[in-house]
């Protein structure tokens, strides 16, 4: 027997699924849209030290590091310009272009950050280890110094009860 109203219900359901996740594209959207633009005045910051280190570079007569710091500034310049500038779809489609030409820079790329997370949650754990010890050592309950309580005699006496006694009764 099937239930009239369970066709509606699935289309309900993966309608509301759809919204979430094309609010959850949105929001994902957005964010990369704030962090790429923030990153983006970040690097652009650096491209201008750079220029600066290049200059000083340049004043004390040192020609050729100040050529590498202006290429450098140049490069680290057009990367801030693209983070503040691109959108969130083109990031991410730049990215898989990126990773469909390149894939084994991905893979390295993904390999490495997975190393480095791995020791990281190791350091952290060894830190939160070490921290729970010094918890539980700090905690814990220390026998007091009073006197224990006595032990019950070795031997106690057995009391037997006495039979009764009825008068009149011979043995």
């Amino acid at each position: 027997m099937t239930d009239a109203s369970s066709p509606p219900a699935t289309a309900q359901v993966q309608e509301k699924a759809e919204e979430t996740a094309q609010k959850a594209q949105g929001m994902l959207r957005d964010q990369i849209d704030d962090r790429s633009t923030k990153a983006g005045e970040q690097v652009s910051s650096t491209a201008n030290d750079l220029r600066s280190v290049g200059d000083e570079l340049r004043n004390q007569g040192k020609d050729t590091p100040a050529k590498l710091a202006d290429n450098a500034a140049e490069r680290t310049e057009k990367l801030g310009s693209y983070l503040m500038e691109a959108d969130s779809d083109r990031i991410l489609s730049d990215l898989e272009d990126f990773g469909r030409r390149q894939p084994w820079v991905v893979l390295a790329g993904g390999l490495a950050l997975g190393l480095v997370g791995a020791r990281f949650l190791k350091a952290s754990s060894s830190g939160r280890y070490r921290s729970q010890s010094e918890l539980r050592e700090h905690t814990r309950v220390i026998p007091s110094t009073a006197q224990p309580p006595p032990a019950p005699p070795e031997s106690s006496p057995v009391v037997e009860p006495t039979p009764p006694v009825t008068v009149g009764a011979t043995p």
